[in-house]
């Protein structure tokens, strides 16, 4: 049977329910449309600042770069029907461990080039070790991933803290903040501004105070990793199988899919992903953090979640990540912009979440694909 056979049909569906399908996953875009104009016009109208403009814009994407990177990972998993709650932890952990390295390499002599190259070596290599554990427990021992993951969390978190023993790793080459905090483009405003590309213009006092910085090395960075994500998840035979899995666990080993393997490869890349958050993290604050990870885990599910990836597994796309991660700082900045209470974000993005899982249950009722996996 070829892979394609493996994934879950959708079954055909009578105008109505196939109109109230399609709106359930458009919701999301049409949210983040609606939710722009509303700050638009209220963030001035609460005697803010102009919510619209390129310096928020790209603050927004610096924002939801830890969040997005966690989330892509966590897409997979969960389409898969499992789920990581390791990868804030893991993010941590790579972030210590590639200060440590680019500190170590750096002051043997090494070029700050080939110091960065090995931070994010032993950044991916450390998350992937997670994950190679988190999936030969899950797959091997059939340990529930919740179980797993919540387990290894604690694990993690504790080799971060002895590793950078409690204490904020520092003592990097200054430079190495450039690799972090410096951007494809800029544009100084005002009288004698300008476009500059790939080098920061040479400017001071107040023209540095007008200069705006286009897509920063860590958006751009994890931009890629989202192209990578989605060539994976929609053109390659590992992301049909993903689906499969998700889908339908019995029908895809039935198949002749590899299940355990792919099980294992999918919770490498999700730590992996959050391995790359830590070490961006790392040159954006010049040092490595123990616990730069932690307050972003619940960010990052709700962002997948918020997306439409299915808590069932067998649905999703990583382009609702995107959106549901953008929906999540869009919301956050817009509400600090006009003056609202910390405790009121929560409470409107938990109450977003909801929605979308309700909205996520419906369309799970609509194609009956609620339980197919058990």
């Amino acid at each position: 049977m070829t892979d394609s056979k493996a994934i879950p049909a959708e079954p055909r569906l009578p105008p109505d329910k196939r109109f109230i399908l399609l709106a359930s996953r458009l919701w999301a875009w049409v949210f983040l449309g609606l939710m722009i104009v509303f700050f638009i016009i209220a963030v001035p109208l609460a005697g803010g600042a102009t919510f619209l403009t390129l310096r928020n814009a790209m603050n927004i994407l610096v924002a939801i770069t830890p969040v997005l990177l966690l989330g892509l990972g966590q897409t997979f998993v969960i389409i898969s029907a499992g789920i990581d709650l390791s990868v804030g932890w893991v993010m941590s952990l790579a972030s210590v461990v590639s200060a440590h390295a680019i500190r170590a390499s750096f002051n043997a002599g090494a070029p700050l080039l080939l110091a960065a190259t090995l931070g994010f070596l032993a950044a991916v290599a450390a998350s992937a070790g997670v994950g190679l554990v988190n999936g030969l427990i899950i797959a091997k021992l059939k340990v529930p991933a919740f179980i797993v993951t919540l387990g290894s969390s604690f694990i993690v978190r504790g080799m971060a803290l002895l590793f950078s023993e409690n204490t904020t790793v520092i003592g990097l080459p200054a430079e190495i903040r450039d690799y972090g905090n410096e951007s494809l483009f800029y544009v100084v405003n005002g009288e004698g501004g300008g476009f500059y590309a790939f080098f920061r213009p040479d400017v001071t006092g107040a023209m540095l105070r007008q200069m705006d910085r286009i897509f920063t090395w860590p958006v751009v960075i994890t931009a890629i990793v989202v192209l990578i994500s989605m060539f994976i998840l929609n053109r390659t035979q590992f992301g049909r199988h993903t689906y499969a899995i998700g889908g339908n666990m019995q029908a895809a080993l039935r198949t002749g899919i590899p299940v355990d393997r792919h099980i294992v490869k999918l919770y490498m890349l999700s730590s992996v992903t959050a391995g790359i958050a830590g070490f961006l993290s790392t040159l954006r604050f010049t040092a490595g953090s123990a616990v730069i990870g932690d307050p972003l885990l619940l960010s990052s599910i709700a962002a997948v979640i918020i997306g439409g990836v299915s808590l069932f597994g067998g649905a999703g796309s990583i382009i609702g990540t995107v959106i549901g991660a953008l929906i999540i700082a869009v919301l956050t900045t817009g509400l600090v912009m006009m003056n609202v209470q910390a405790f009121w974000q929560f409470i409107v993005v938990g109450a977003v979440v909801i929605i979308a899982v309700l909205i996520d249950q419906s369309r799970d009722l609509i194609l009956g694909r609620r339980g197919r996996g058990s």
